[in-house]
């Protein structure tokens, strides 16, 4: 009988094992297609091209969907927004971004799940704890969304908050420059309640932080989950 039970809890073992690895595998593979253009700008190919928080588009493209967390100038600019926005674009924004831009715009909140275009889109929450520039009764958002099986983790601006122990992620996107978001350290501390197959650090190199910080995020993670510093593009 102590024989059956080791077989079955070693097959278990072998079983999750195996997961793991595909799953990171997955990860690994998906990372090919999500491009950092800096700050919190990311263009991620799959079913669709998505861009996240368009700031200084250096060339002109057509999303299919653009995901944008707030309303402050370096993540929600309705100049950057029209070099990427074709006619069949939808804009996923908070209300108070909405006003400021035009053609197919939905709103969200904290808590808000869509599907746009295929692609699986939940609203989570993004703010501050210990400073008031992103304050948690603005409702601004942070994004998870699903691209070829794998679900990513956009933060947005916000420090290391208890909901993130929730959150059930294949690819974060965290931002690491402290100042305005959280720090490094705090950056660490939310990637290992998030658990994610790959990290991956942003918000640093345009307004605040040096690749200092995603260095020390990457740094302080070593060994328990795998931080990829993408170049900018």
């Amino acid at each position: 009988m102590v024989k059956k039970i080791s077989m079955i809890v070693f097959l278990l073992f072998i079983i999750n094992l195996s997961s793991a690895i595909a799953g990171k595998k997955e990860a690994m593979k998906m990372m090919e297609n999500i491009h950092w253009l800096g700050h919190d700008t990311f263009k991620i190919v799959g079913e669709k091209v998505i861009y996240t928080d368009p700031f200084k588009i250096r060339k002109r493209d057509v999303a299919d969907i653009i995901l944008i967390t707030h309303e402050h100038y370096d993540h929600c600019s309705p100049e950057d927004v029209k070099k990427i926005q074709g006619t069949n674009t939808t804009i996923v924004t908070t209300p108070d971004c909405a006003g400021k831009l035009s053609g197919n715009v939905k709103t969200v909140k904290p808590g808000d799940k869509l599907t746009v275009e295929g692609i699986d889109i939940e609203a989570v929450p993004s703010y501050n704890t210990n400073k008031k520039f992103h304050t948690k009764d603005k409702n601004w958002v942070g994004y998870i969304f699903t691209v070829k099986g794998q679900k990513i983790y956009l933060a947005g601006d916000t420090d290391y908050i208890p909901e993130m122990k929730t959150f059930n992620v294949d690819i974060a996107l965290l931002p690491v420059s402290g100042t305005y978001v959280m720090t490094a350290e705090e950056a660490v501390r939310a990637a290992l309640d998030i658990k994610p197959e790959i990290a991956v650090p942003m918000h640093y190199n345009s307004i605040v932080g040096t690749e200092n910080d995603a260095e020390k995020f990457a740094e302080g993670l070593k060994g328990k989950v795998e931080v990829r510093i993408l170049k900018e593009e």
